[in-house]
């Protein structure tokens, strides 16, 4: 019970993005399409899971005045295999992504997690815990995408919606579209919250 409470509570209630307002560079600067946004987090959840695992793994070993410096380290080890990887078997998204990738070491989120929650607690519940951050992280990052491809593109996971008539919103591909999509979804999930 303890794992499926771990998971689900980055889902809604701790949401790193809606709720916790984390990672918020990736998150303005890739969600220019669904796509995007999911190829993002999930290379952001795989590297959750396996650093949340590792360091839950290695906790007592690690002495706690170098722990951040350990952190890091283990993060960018994971980091550089989903790296690799993506350039290997998704060369597009790879590009489309570019210098995010690398940045996902210093994501708060996972910085953040491996703090508040590895470090203390076992590896099936770090396991459960990084799984639910990572998930969440990727399902607002995969709605923030869908948003700003529709109305910026006419187009879902590269799926043209409307055809050739469609007129195009620009300002939702920039950057200030990514700030007002982001604040008219965080304030219908608090006034959903408020609400219930």
């Amino acid at each position: 019970m303890n794992f499926i409470k771990n998971m689900t509570r980055g889902l809604i209630k701790e949401n790193p993005i809606f709720v916790l307002v984390l990672g918020m560079c990736p998150t303005l600067a890739v969600t220019t399409s669904a796509s995007n946004g999911m190829g993002m987090g999930l290379a952001t959840t795989a590297v959750l899971i396996g650093s949340n695992v590792a360091i839950s793994a290695l906790r007592k070993v690690i002495p706690a005045s170098i722990r951040i410096p350990a952190f890091v380290v283990i993060i960018a080890s994971f980091v550089t295999i989903i790296g690799m990887l993506m350039k290997a078997y998704l060369p597009a998204l790879n590009a489309s992504l570019g210098l995010f990738i690398p940045l996902i070491v210093v994501n708060c989120i996972i910085l953040g997690r491996a703090e508040a929650f590895a470090f203390s607690n076992t590896i099936a519940d770090s396991l459960a815990d990084g799984l639910g951050m990572g998930l969440g992280f990727t399902m607002s990052l995969t709605i923030l995408g869908s948003v700003r491809e529709i109305l910026g593109a006419g187009s879902i996971f590269g799926f043209s919606l409307f055809g050739a008539s469609f007129e195009p919103v620009l300002l939702m591909i920039l950057p200030p579209g990514a700030f007002i999509t982001l604040g008219l979804l965080m304030g219908l999930i608090n006034w959903n919250k408020k609400k219930a």
